[in-house]
């Protein structure tokens, strides 16, 4: 039996700006995806034991398989020539916007690996899950599947000319506590980046200046998280926010969260992945404040994990 495990994320700076090679700052949290891998003698069988938003299994389903075809394939096996049975755990959510499908990939590529005698490094390891992706986002910039692989805080900047990604551990004085809430609503990232896309190229002038001020801001974000200054980290997270409006992957559900949170004593917040439903972020210095932000979703209706930030890889 082979195992495997890969993180969940929270990009805190960047997301969709990140696909057109504007740096990015993301990551990994302190819950996991696991993967069990057993050979057997029926084609793919897949138990997903992960708990999530109602009907996420569900509706990734056709993606997960395109994503398992995917990882044989860029492990040079053809799919048809193997039997495993796959079976997926671990204490991370099948929200939208955590990177479950990026720390499920890492798991199953991880586990199978092992189960075939493989010793891949995290790089090969990263480049598969990277594949994977592609089923689930089409063109994805390939920050998910890295803190899934490597876990930590990540500087990330996609080569846009096909080299290899930019990719520098961060380190800051202590993992920092944040919440994640959950809008209940399963997103299709495809669809967002595509639609992003289609809008960059249609409205170039308004696009152009808001992928300039993203840029300016994850840099900011990268001197005052190294510096530790967490008040300003969160003034930087709502203005990630507001240039996620302005390129429309926000909703109302997301942003009555946002607010919410900042209601509630938030430094920041602001919606974290691909957008159009999926999750929310906080940033909630203490257990404190983490608590009390989180309760006050929760009284809302909606789920929320807490977690921190920073979490290296053990």
């Amino acid at each position: 039996m082979g195992k495997g495990s890969g993180f969940g994320k929270v990009i805190l700076f960047g997301e969709h700006f990140v696909v057109h090679g504007v740096p990015g700052i993301v990551s990994a949290i302190d819950s996991t995806a696991d993967a069990e891998v057993r050979r057997t003698k029926k084609g793919i069988t897949i138990v997903d034991e992960r708990k999530g938003s109602k009907g996420y299994a569900e509706e990734k389903k056709a993606q997960q398989l395109e994503s398992i075809d995917r990882i044989l394939k860029a492990m040079e096996i053809e799919p048809k020539t193997v039997s495993f049975r796959i079976l997926l755990g671990g204490n991370l959510p099948g929200f939208s916007g955590l990177g479950a499908s990026a720390a499920s990939s890492v798991a199953i590529a991880r586990a199978i690996a092992q189960e075939l005698g493989k010793k891949w490094s995290d790089e090969r390891i990263n480049e598969i899950a990277y594949e994977a992706e592609k089923a689930y986002a089409g063109t994805p910039s390939g920050i998910d599947n890295t803190a899934a692989t490597y876990g930590g805080l990540l500087w990330f900047m996609k080569n846009m000319n096909g080299g290899h990604n930019t990719i520098e551990k961060l380190r800051i004085r202590k993992p920092v506590e944040i919440i994640i809430g959950s809008t209940g609503i399963v997103a299709n990232t495809k669809a967002m980046v595509a639609g992003v896309a289609e809008r960059k190229q249609k409205y170039p002038e308004k696009y152009d200046v808001l992928f300039e001020q993203a840029e300016g801001l994850a840099l900011i974000a990268r001197k005052a998280l190294l510096a530790f200054d967490l008040k300003k980290v969160g003034e930087l997270m709502n203005e990630n926010h507001r240039l996620l409006q302005e390129i429309s992957v926000s909703c109302e559900e997301l942003d009555y969260l946002v607010d919410l949170a900042r209601k509630h004593g938030a430094f920041g917040a602001k919606l974290t992945g691909g957008g159009g439903g999926g999750c929310m972020t906080a940033l909630t210095p203490t257990k404190e404040l983490q608590e009390a932000v989180a309760t006050a979703i929760e009284k809302e209706g909606y789920e929320v994990l807490r977690t921190k930030i920073g979490v290296e890889r053990i």
